[in-house]
């Protein structure tokens, strides 16, 4: 058990972690993506709710 705690933090050295600067922005690429599906498919969603009341 010991062996495995030790290669864990072995390996947790070996990590390379993201900056604040890399955080941030790919908190914010994400934040636009998000907004921007959210935008289509509200589109998407007014666009087939008129169509379905013209034809139906």
């Amino acid at each position: 058990m010991f062996k495995f705690f030790k290669s864990v933090g072995h390996e947790m050295k070996l990590v390379t972690w993201p900056t604040f600067k890399q955080n941030r922005h790919d908190t914010v690429r994400v934040i636009i993506t998000a907004v921007l599906f959210g935008l289509y498919l509200g589109l998407l969603d007014w666009i087939f709710r008129i169509l379905t009341q013209k034809f139906l």
